[in-house]
């Protein structure tokens, strides 16, 4: 009868649970749908300036315009792929960075000031001087979105590996282990969750470095798209930009999100 009860408790909460998780999507898709109807009823009765603002049956408009036309393609696939190699680079730097400073203590002490500074240090200010030693072209645009993600990378997985159970770490040594399998054995698996959440926070620092690099440094993709728009005073196709910018950095968080998922799992 108790196992029962408890069984019934249960269905009642996994219940719960699932209609407070649609409720939650309900109301994400009504709030959505709500703001882009007042902002196209505002742009359309003059409350706002449609030429600054837009709106989104325009934005609409020229999204299909530059699909027909494949220039939107173009633009996105530039963008992502920039986007997704400084996000690999900014994660396996960030991870042998901060595997070399555990190795090496003294080199921590040495070199972790500078990279407090380094992280500190807006990196909108190093881009002009990026596209002086590097050129206006990718490799720079690559290295503005890496430089804005792989010192926190470094600096925070440094950190996660100095936290990790020291009870563990003797339990290696007292069994006869090196250096190498307390990294391998508990250091790399107790900051596996500390990875994926860096993960999730670099893939939308990587995406904005490389959106600067394209203000400064690019003829091509979203960024070139946004400031070209706006030099011209084609205002709808600044929207477009970040509208088309905001759906990618949704989709490669989800991505993250999916693999931390099945990591926890």
């Amino acid at each position: 009868m108790k196992r029962n009860s408890a069984l019934s408790v249960q269905q009642q909460y996994v219940r719960r649970q699932k209609i407070r998780h649609r409720l939650i999507i309900l109301f994400r898709v009504v709030s959505l749908f709500a703001f882009l109807g007042i902002w196209e009823w505002t742009s359309r009765t003059d409350v706002i300036n449609a030429f600054i603002f837009s709106s989104p049956s325009e934005i609409g408009r020229c999204i299909l315009d530059m699909a027909k036309d494949q220039t939107l393609f173009r633009h996105v696939g530039i963008t992502l792929g920039e986007t997704l190699l400084s996000f690999t680079l900014s994660i396996v730097i960030g991870v042998l960075a901060a595997v070399l400073l555990w190795i090496s203590k003294s080199a921590a002490k040495i070199i972790e000031p500078y990279l407090v500074v380094l992280n500190s240090l807006p990196k909108s200010a190093l881009a002009p001087l990026l596209i002086v030693w590097l050129g206006a072209n990718v490799r720079t645009i690559v290295v503005v979105g890496v430089s804005l993600a792989v010192f926190g990378t470094i600096l925070n997985l440094y950190t996660g590996f100095q936290e990790v159970d020291a009870e563990q770490i003797k339990l290696i040594y007292t069994l006869g282990g090196k250096k190498r399998h307390v990294l391998s054995k508990v250091i790399v698996p107790s900051t596996v969750p500390m990875l994926v959440s860096i993960m999730k926070v670099n893939i939308g620092l990587s995406l904005v470095g490389v959106v600067i690099g394209e203000f400064l440094a690019a003829d091509e993709g979203l960024g070139y798209l946004i400031i070209y728009g706006s030099q011209v005073f084609q205002l709808r196709l600044v929207m477009t930009g970040i509208i088309v910018l905001c759906m990618i950095a949704l989709l490669l968080y989800q991505v993250i999100a999916v693999l931390e998922k099945r990591i926890s799992r």
